[in-house]
């Protein structure tokens, strides 16, 4: 048969994997589960070998669900979350924690135990900011280093290789040790258009360290995403991944960028000028691309050819999404109820939440009305954009006495037009320095329903568009793998080749725009009030 390409994605809590034609069609796709480790002071953990080994499981179930030979496999492309996976010289896993445990050798994305380092590097005023939106965020990796450095000596002297999650698979599939310039450009301070680390940054932030040996601790070969590594998939990893020794391996995306590839150059979208990536998974990313670099504070970039060679990105989005709502809840004194019968149902909580909210409503533009009396700023766990105050926390207001389901439902609606308020406020910092987009293309497993892209087109007052796959993260990574074969010249060749538009969800407007009007002026002023409270 025709070539495939394979896309793996490595998500918060589990591995997935999606085997893809190459019209970008999805043939088959699997998942399995990973352990989450969280300790005090918001610190989470994982292991790399068990990440590793939920790829391996996902790939061999992906290609069986697919009904093809393994041989087929052409080409694989990888993403993963933004964390920081710790070696020593010989690629053996350190501690990173107290438990002193090197099996979790592993910073997870979300984890903010450095917080007072993200604080005191902001407080360098470096130029190097200026391609963070200004402050860098506890979630990006020289504060997480600096941490380590301050009360992990032993790990951080004994360390050969700092790797972020995505670059750990692809050295880990080719014992290639080139990095994505997606990765280091977005998280570690690399200045992708000028093809250089700045040392004058790690020597300011106490970091001098990292720029010994040519940088070798942290990357000396940079390539774009799609680039081919090595002589593609080593012998045992092809084995433990049950495909072919010297299948094509692409240098990979963040897991957010690779939702932006599989979707913001779809077909039937204009080309990516003007297309908004939302990718609304456990966090949100929004990935925005210009021609030209523009400054927005408060949002991560301008990076030069992270996503979309040639062109710049500025990247946004908020630290907990998808986990504000399953936060928000579980606070309520129906939730073990809402639980049993999401079981019932075979249905997660959130899902049957949204089916609930559709029985409830009579269409999903007023469906948001159900939370007429409540307003929630989802900001459990800080906010990272276009404010970038890891600080902030979140606020609810407007509870009765209510115990019932009805009333769960409406807390439900009401964190959903949260999260589009504050991408309200995203997209209005971009389009004041001159970013404005003319559509959101959503992605990520937990914006799938009609509902909630409704609910997001009426918060925000921007049309939200989605594409043909049902697997857009996917999918951009297999994008990457198609062009590591040589099947495409270029990730920008290969978007609208193999994604398109589907459905679009304009907004409402009339009396649904002034009712989302006036709950963004209420979000506003409950979210200044609790930056005061934190101060």
């Amino acid at each position: 048969m025709p070539g495939c390409y394979m896309g793996i994605d490595v998500g918060t809590g589990s591995a997935r994997a999606g085997v893809f034609d190459a019209g970008g069609a999805l043939l088959g796709v699997a998942k399995a589960d990973i352990a989450v480790h969280r300790g005090p002071d918001v610190r989470v953990e994982q292991s790399s070998a068990e990440i590793w080994g939920a790829v391996c499981r996902a790939s061999r179930q992906a290609v069986a669900a697919a009904g093809i030979e393994a041989a087929a496999v052409r080409g694989i492309g990888f993403d993963a979350t933004c964390s920081l996976v710790v070696l020593d010289g010989g690629g053996r896993s350190l501690p990173v924690g107290s438990s002193g445990d090197p099996d979790r050798d592993v910073i997870v994305w979300l984890d903010h135990r450095a917080l007072d380092q993200a604080r005191r590097i902001n407080e360098t005023g470096h130029d190097v900011l200026r391609y963070v939106g200004g402050s860098i965020s506890p979630e990006m990796q020289t504060p997480k280093l600096l941490w380590l450095k301050e009360n992990m000596p032993d790990t951080f002297r004994e360390a050969g290789h700092f790797l972020d999650l995505t670059d750990f698979l692809t050295w880990r599939a080719t014992g290639s040790m080139a990095r994505s310039l997606c990765t280091v450009t977005c998280k570690w301070t690399y200045l992708a258009h000028e093809k250089r680390w700045d040392d004058s940054y790690f020597d300011a932030v106490g970091l001098s360290e990292l720029a010994e040996d040519g940088h070798a601790r942290i990357g000396t070969e940079i390539v774009e995403p799609g680039t081919a590594l090595g002589a593609g998939l080593i012998e045992d990893s092809a084995r433990e991944l049950g495909l072919t020794p010297g299948c094509a391996v692409a240098a990979g995306l963040i897991d957010a960028h690779a939702g932006g590839v599989g979707t913001v150059g779809a077909d039937g979208g204009g080309g990516v000028a003007g297309n908004m990536g939302y990718v609304f998974g456990t966090s949100s990313c929004t990935m925005t691309s210009t021609a030209d670099p523009v400054f927005v504070p408060g949002v991560w970039g301008p990076y030069y050819s992270v996503m979309v060679p040639g062109t710049w990105l500025n990247e946004g989005g908020q630290s907990a999404a998808g986990a504000a709502i399953d936060q928000l809840v579980s606070y309520h004194p129906a939730a073990a109820e809402a639980r049993a019968m999401a079981e019932e149902a075979e249905l997660s909580v959130v899902d049957w939440l949204t089916r609930e909210a559709e029985r409830r409503a009579n269409s999903p533009a007023e469906a948001a009305r159900l939370a007429w009396a409540l307003l929630v700023v989802p900001e459990f766990l800080g906010n990272r954009s276009p404010f970038a105050r890891p600080e902030a926390r979140a606020v609810i207001s407007g509870l009765g006495m209510e115990r019932d389901l009805d009333s769960l439902v409406a807390l439900y609606v009401a964190g959903l037009c949260g999260l589009g308020y504050g991408l309200r406020q995203i997209l209005s910092a971009q389009a004041e320095r001159g970013a404005a987009v003319d559509r959101i293309v959503i992605s990520g497993g937990a914006g799938r329903a009609p509902l909630i892209r409704q609910i997001l087109a009426d918060a925000t007052g921007t049309p939200v568009a989605a594409t043909a796959s049902d697997e857009p993260v996917l999918l951009g990574s297999a994008i990457l793998g198609a062009v590591a074969t040589g099947a495409h010249a270029s990730v920008a060749d290969a978007m609208p080749a193999m994604s398109r538009l589907s459905e679009t969800y304009a907004p409402t407007g009339g009396a649904v725009a002034e009712w989302h009007a006036a709950k963004f002026d209420l979000f506003e002023r409950f979210q200044a009030l609790s930056w005061d409270a934190v101060q």
